[in-house]
């Protein structure tokens, strides 16, 4: 773990970790944080849900969280060191990250990843209409609430190699 990971939320990936999930600045107040757009649902609910269905689906999962970009692109580096594949919400970062982006291509060229957003940012803001990952994400989920984490979980499952 590199000294950013005290930067954030859980830990970075090991060889052993089949996904990763990421999430970016604000997502640690899920639950506080505009509930009438996000929901009242909070993170650690949200982790737990992921874990459960993890479980169930034969697959380990690791959990970063941080309001620093740097740090979350040290994960990122550290998933795509390990081949590990990565869920991740980036927040405001996804409209605005190209060193994000740049991190993520690694991940993209490799086991892969899977953008997710709570809300339909597609609905919302001009400014939220654009994202600097999509084009290099294997799939885009957005508007689901917070059960979009759960199908792209199912998602990467299908597609991850069985040893």
């Amino acid at each position: 773990m590199s000294a950013s990971a005290a930067l954030g939320i859980g830990t970075f990936p090991t060889a052993g970790t089949d996904i990763m999930v990421l999430n970016g600045p604000n997502l640690n107040r899920l639950g506080q944080r505009q509930p009438e757009v996000y929901g009242s649902t909070t993170l650690a609910d949200v982790e737990a849900q992921v874990q459960s269905l993890a479980a169930q689906l034969g697959l380990t999962v690791g959990f970063f969280q941080s309001n620093f970009e740097g740090a979350l692109i040290d994960c990122v580096h550290a998933c795509a060191d390990h081949g590990v594949a990565v869920i991740i919400n980036p927040g405001g970062l996804t409209h605005t990250s190209v060193a994000l982006r740049d991190a993520l291509a690694e991940v993209a060229d490799g086991a892969g990843f899977v953008e997710v957003h709570i809300s339909n940012v597609h609905a919302r803001e001009q400014f939220r209409h654009h994202s600097y990952l999509s084009p290099i994400a294997r799939a885009v989920i957005a508007g689901c609430g917070v059960a979009g984490y759960e199908l792209a979980l199912r998602y990467l499952a299908g597609a991850l190699p069985r040893g």
